[in-house]
């Protein structure tokens, strides 16, 4: 490459020697300039070679240094791979040692178990050989006992069990009583009959209340425009609102009835707009139904955020807002169920506040422990309300805390935290206090009263309180009277009592108290 590159300049400078040649002849001093343009153009071949040596040396010099630096990083490259390959064979050198290590542990491990079977075994030989002769030991003692009292161990067990015949009446009624609460337990098909029963003898007015609602209307002949030519008016309200609308001889009123109470409400505004209205067809009919849900639905929205902001809960997922809103158009045994809500809320706070627990997270769990009994679909309706509450809780973020409470606030599911018995006392306070599911005062205070009637029917009977709303019967006893034993007894007799002559929800639980006092006065 070098010596085409001399060669190029070499010509280049031998035109323009012709060239200068050339002009130099034109001038007349021909032979003059031919010498001089020898010498030049020698001179110049010269310098070009001398250019083209140098150019050689710098182009052989710096592939050298391109060499060298290729060479250097090559280096580096294997002195990298030599390291990892070095540092994976301590890796392996130091897991053989550690799997050799363990073997040998492992070795004076089964070793040590053996010698210890060993020793298990002949201490079993010997705790044989001492039962054999306790048991003879046993035998003697008893031959000697009947020599000396003049009485067979026969006669002698006879007597025991009749001085212990009264401790154990008493410890029989203990173990009757505990019999009984098992059998209860164990009853679980005898309760289902029950509740079927109760359901049939009572369901009717609860449906009643819960399922229907009264239209009032200014005038029988609103009735004719509400059904409509032919029923038309009346079936294209049922078809938009999902309610059945009963028009009977009840004078200026129509009956709605429908399970779910958000779709009565829509169909009672419908009705309402469209008779303040006076256009009634089916074309106004759909309009109105669907501006009446939409209408609800933001009711529904504003009422979970004005709850939850009511209570301090923060960061609550929309999806649980509009469960808690639809909460407002649900009852539960007659009390409205965000009503209920929000009171077991109120008293989860303060109790956690007293048990030094997270108030915040107590008021949470109260607020959502009943959103299950609002389901978004049919086939959510068969699953327990704790149980659905408790998945949507786990699908809408809430903490395992509050997740756990919501589901185990009626004992469906294991409690994991120290909030959960907290919700489920809370919501058994807010449902027991009178007058919260519908109980007459009156009645009320006749079952308390009937309750320490009894209590005051047994012998030796000082005082009587039925207190927490009825489910528990404190009676207080003379200590001359009423041995401990005794006691015992008529505590279970009370129940006994309680039970067959009463008629209560859920249970009462019967104390008896007994105590000795001593008073000396020093003066």
């Amino acid at each position: 490459m070098d010596n085409t590159v001399t060669l190029i300049i070499a010509a280049v400078v031998g035109l323009a020697i012709g060239f200068a040649i050339v002009k130099m002849l034109q001038k007349g001093s021909a032979a003059k300039t031919i010498s001089n343009a020898k010498k030049e153009a020698s001179n110049i071949i010269r310098e070009a070679k001398k250019e083209g040596e140098n150019i050689k040396k710098d182009k052989i010099f710096q592939a050298k240094e391109k060499f060298l630096e290729l060479k250097a990083e090559h280096e580096k490259v294997i002195i990298g791979k030599d390291k990892k390959i070095a540092e994976a064979e301590k890796r392996t050198r130091d897991k053989e040692s550690q799997i050799s290590n363990e073997l040998s542990k492992n070795k004076r491990l089964n070793e040590q178990l053996e010698s210890r079977l060993k020793e298990v075994e002949y201490k079993s030989e010997i705790l044989d050989k001492k039962k054999s002769e306790v048991e003879k030991l046993h035998k003697s003692q008893v031959q000697q006992l009947e020599v000396i009292s003049g009485l067979s161990a026969e006669d002698a067990k006879a007597q025991l069990l009749e001085s212990l015949k009264e401790t154990a009446k008493t410890d029989a009624m203990a173990y009757l009583q505990g019999t009984l609460e098992e059998a209860k337990l164990t009853a679980k098909q005898e309760a289902r009959k029950i509740v079927i029963n109760t359901i049939q003898r009572i369901g009717t007015e609860e449906a009643v209340e819960n399922c229907v609602s009264v239209f009032n209307l200014e005038s029988d002949d609103v009735k004719g425009r509400i059904i409509g030519r032919e029923g038309r008016n009346i079936r294209a309200i049922e078809a938009a609102t999902g309610v059945e609308i009963i028009v009977d001889d009840t004078p200026e009123a129509i009956i709605l009835s429908c399970f779910d109470s958000v779709r009565r409400e829509v169909a009672r505004l419908s009705l309402h707009r469209l008779v303040t209205d006076g256009r009634i067809h089916p074309a106004r009919i759909e309009e109105i139904v669907k501006k009446t849900e939409r209408q609800i639905n933001e009711e529904i929205i504003e009422i979970g955020k004005r709850t939850v902001i009511d209570l301090g809960i923060h960061g609550l997922h929309p999806e649980l807002i509009k469960a808690v809103g639809r909460m407002k158009y649900r009852s539960s045994y007659g009390q409205n169920l965000l009503q209920h809500s929000r009171e077991v809320a109120k008293l989860c706070g303060v109790m956690a506040a007293e048990l030094g627990l997270n108030p915040k997270l107590a008021k949470r769990a109260g607020l959502l422990h009943d959103i299950g009994k609002v389901p978004n679909s049919e086939a959510e309706v068969e699953t327990p309300h704790a149980i659905l509450g408790m998945k949507w809780a786990q699908k809408f973020g809430e903490k395992k805390e509050v997740c756990n409470a919501i589901g185990a606030h009626h004992d469906e599911v294991e409690m994991t935290s120290l909030i959960s018995p907290v919700v489920q006392v809370c919501d058994a306070i807010s449902g027991a206090r009178p007058g919260a599911r519908r109980q007459v005062l009156d009645s009320y205070i006749q079952r308390l009263k009937d309750l320490e009637d009894i209590a005051f029917g047994f012998n030796g009977v000082q005082k009587a309180y039925a207190i927490q709303a009825g489910r528990e019967l404190r009676v207080i006893v003379e200590s001359e009277k009423v041995s401990d034993d005794q006691a015992a007894e008529l505590s279970f007799n009370i129940s006994q009592k309680v039970q067959t002559d009463m008629t209560y929800p859920g249970q009462v639980k019967v104390t008896v108290i007994r105590e000795t006092r001593s008073v000396n006065v020093a003066k």
